[in-house]
């Protein structure tokens, strides 16, 4: 409502960030970015802290999606984030929020000791970066374009993984070690499906001398039937662009027997609303 006399007590950006991607790769209609390529983020609400805490519509990513709509305006379909972007908007959302820091829980391997440390989130804010997707993969023939995974592809993703671990669980329950092996080939056979997918869906084109294919069904197809060594080309090459934008380990120093180590880190939604 315009004419609410308490609208100048509504709230107001408290911070600013910039996208790793800096917003170029997308359409008006999934992020509208400013002149200067700064996205105001404004603290949640009360109706947010509600939304992001049903653990329901946590699990599936749409009170994230809710939650990223409300706090960035600019932002108008948080599916189609990439994920180095998705990390740069959880981290300026938690900022907003007054809070600049994320615990993580960590064992030192030398004395075995568990102690909880404080992550600077703006520092980490400014390691994010988008990987090269202009390189293109050359094998024989073929020129192979790689894209950036949307939040809506590795939500999926996601919630296949976990049908699958729930189906591993239950195989360990198989008395019979014949049922047993056949359940266990089923669900590694449905892993390496999802694998597949998920590399179709990371792939913008393949271009043959002859035509260049975008379909999604087309290029998963090819990816079941070619040979074996064409795949795990493709597939390192995957995963090396992905791994350009992973975070770094953390260097962690253990309070208890001062060893040093590196501490794996990454970011997800349940870290910061779970």
């Amino acid at each position: 409502m315009d004419n609410n006399p308490l609208k100048q007590y509504f709230r107001r950006p408290a911070v600013f960030i910039t996208l790793p991607s800096k917003g170029k790769i997308y359409s008006s209609d999934v992020v509208v970015m400013p002149e200067n390529g700064e996205l105001p983020v404004y603290p949640m609400t009360a109706i947010d802290e509600i939304t992001i805490r049903t653990p329901d519509a946590l699990f599936n990513g749409t009170a994230v999606a809710d939650v990223i709509k409300s706090c960035i305006p600019g932002i108008k379909d948080p599916w189609q984030l990439t994920t180095s972007d998705l990390d740069a908007v959880l981290i300026g959302i938690r900022a907003a929020g007054g809070e600049s820091t994320l615990d993580i829980t960590t064992t030192c391997p030398s004395c075995t000791e568990t102690n909880t440390y404080g992550v600077n989130l703006v520092n980490v804010l400014s390691t994010l970066k988008m990987a090269d997707y202009d390189q293109l993969l050359e094998i024989n023939d073929l020129k192979i374009k790689f894209k950036p995974m949307t939040y809506s592809e590795m939500n999926e993703a996601a919630l296949g993984n976990f049908e699958i671990q729930k189906s591993f669980a239950e195989i360990e329950k198989i008395e019979d070690e014949k049922k047993k092996l056949e359940a266990t080939q089923v669900a590694i056979k449905s892993i390496t499906d999802i694998t597949m997918q998920l590399i179709a869906k990371s792939i913008e084109f393949i271009q043959t001398p002859n035509t260049v294919v975008t379909d999604k069904n087309h290029i998963y197809d090819f990816l079941r039937n070619c040979d074996a060594n064409m795949y795990q080309i493709i597939r390192d090459f995957n995963t090396k662009l992905k791994a350009s934008t992973e975070l770094q380990p953390l260097d962690i120093q253990c309070v208890n027997c001062t060893h040093q180590y590196k501490q794996p880190f990454t970011l997800n939604a349940s870290d910061f609303f779970g």
